[in-house]
Parts: structure tokens; C-alpha cells; sequence
């Protein structure tokens, strides 16, 4: 059981060297990369922008999962990490489930693994300087779809906090349907906003998803190769 277990989530494991740098030396390298010019000519607000969104992942649990995984090797990096991004997509239903929204704790720690999700997108189009290109596109692409469902139930989970709009929900799911019409700016008239902070997570929702969709969906199709993210020269 134990060997089928291990062929089914880890595959092929690599016998090979391990990579010279870990997670957090790469993505310091990544600033530094930045900070020096060695891909972009940047400054001003770009600079800024870029070094904020590469630093940022520094402040979130993801990273220093990578970094603990990674000495067990590439193969358990990544299944570490396709749990987290996994408890991340479970745990705004749980909450919705069990009607948990009255727990602020368990808002806050929402929000933090949240905002982590929704920084990391675009600082893989704009702040990726010394990445190296994906093992698998096609897990990339499965991630990403992951990505799309956590942001969608922690708005669903948002809405569900505060009389928001027009009026409440009468199932957890109630509120799931209203996030994800919001997301694909299709409005039924059924649910709609009746306060200014319904309004402006409405309105962040579909900016995020509009930035979201258009932009890193567009970024993976199109396959361009710019210096970071997809360098297939950048082995390390």
C-alpha cells in the first residue's frame, strides 16, 4: 500500500543532484535580481511595484513549505505544496459550512492566506526575474484552476460576514453561487450590493479576477518566454 501510495503522489522521484538553491535563496536571488537591473531595465514605480511583489511571498507560509520539502527533494516540494494550495481551496468552505464567520480569528487567517494567493499571481508575470520555467505546465494550469476556486470561496466567505447585500443567504452555497456570478461579471439581479463594503468587495472581485483571468491565463497560453518565470535556460 505504502509503494502504491508513494508511485501514485510522488511518481518518478529524481535520483539525480538536487537543485543548488532552495526556495528562499531563489526568491532572494530574485530580488536581488530585481534590485540590480540584471533583466529590466525598471525604476520608479515599476521597480517599486516589482520588488514590493517579489518581497511579498517572504511574509506567507507557502514559500518556507517549498523550503522544508524541498530537502526530502523536487518531488515532495511539490506535493507539499499541492496540499497547501488544496487546505487553501478547503478551508473557506469549512468555514461557510460550519458558519464559522462569526470567528474573526478565522476571517483574519483567512485574509492572510488569501492576500498571499492574490500577490503571487502577478508576481509570477512581473516579478520573476530568476524563476525558472514550470516542471509540468499542465500542473500549472491545474494550480492555477485551484487558485481560481480558493479566491472564489474566500469571497464567498466575505459576503457572508456582514449584511452586505440585499439580502442574506439562506445556504452556505447561497453565498459560493453569488461569488462565482460575480467573478464572471454575470449578474442575476437576485443578489446584489446594498453597502459601501459590499460594494467594494464586488468590485475588487472582479478587478482581481478580471487581472486574474485575462492577464495570467494569457501569460500561460500565449507561452512567452520573457527572462524568469518561463527562462528555459535558467536550469537552477
Amino acid at each position: 500500500m505504502k509503494k502504491i501510495l508513494k508511485k501514485l503522489l510522488l511518481g518518478k522521484t529524481s535520483k539525480g543532484a538536487q537543485p543548488k538553491f532552495n526556495p528562499i535563496q531563489k526568491r532572494i536571488q530574485n530580488i536581488q535580481s530585481i534590485w540590480n537591473n540584471d533583466h529590466h531595465e525598471d525604476n520608479g514605480i515599476e521597480k517599486i511595484v516589482r520588488l514590493f511583489l517579489a518581497s511579498s511571498q517572504l511574509l506567507f507560509p507557502g514559500i518556507y513549505i517549498k523550503y522544508l520539502a524541498s530537502k526530502k527533494g523536487v518531488e515532495y516540494q511539490d506535493l507539499a505544496l499541492d496540499f497547501y494550495v488544496l487546505a487553501k481551496v478547503i478551508f473557506p468552505i469549512v468555514i461557510l459550512i460550519n458558519h464559522w464567520q462569526s470567528h474573526q480569528w478565522l476571517i483574519w487567517i483567512l485574509i492572510y492566506v488569501f492576500l498571499e494567493t492574490v500577490l503571487y499571481i502577478p508576481t509570477l508575470i512581473f516579478a520573476s526575474d530568476r524563476f525558472s520555467k514550470p516542471r509540468s505546465y499542465r500542473r500549472s494550469m491545474l494550480l492555477l484552476l485551484f487558485n481560481y476556486l480558493e479566491i472564489a470561496f474566500g469571497y464567498a466567505v466575505f459576503y457572508s460576514v456582514g449584511s452586505y447585500l440585499n439580502k442574506p443567504f439562506f445556504h452556505w452555497f447561497d453565498a459560493v453561487y453569488f461569488s462565482i456570478m460575480t467573478s464572471s461579471t454575470v449578474g442575476y439581479g437576485d443578489y446584489y450590493p446594498i453597502t459601501t463594503v459590499g460594494k467594494f468587495l464586488v468590485s475588487t472581485q472582479a478587478l482581481v479576477f478580471l487581472f486574474f483571468i485575462f492577464l495570467f491565463l494569457n501569460f500561460f497560453s500565449a507561452k512567452l518566454k520573457p527572462k524568469g518565470y518561463f527562462d528555459h535556460e535558467n536550469l537552477e
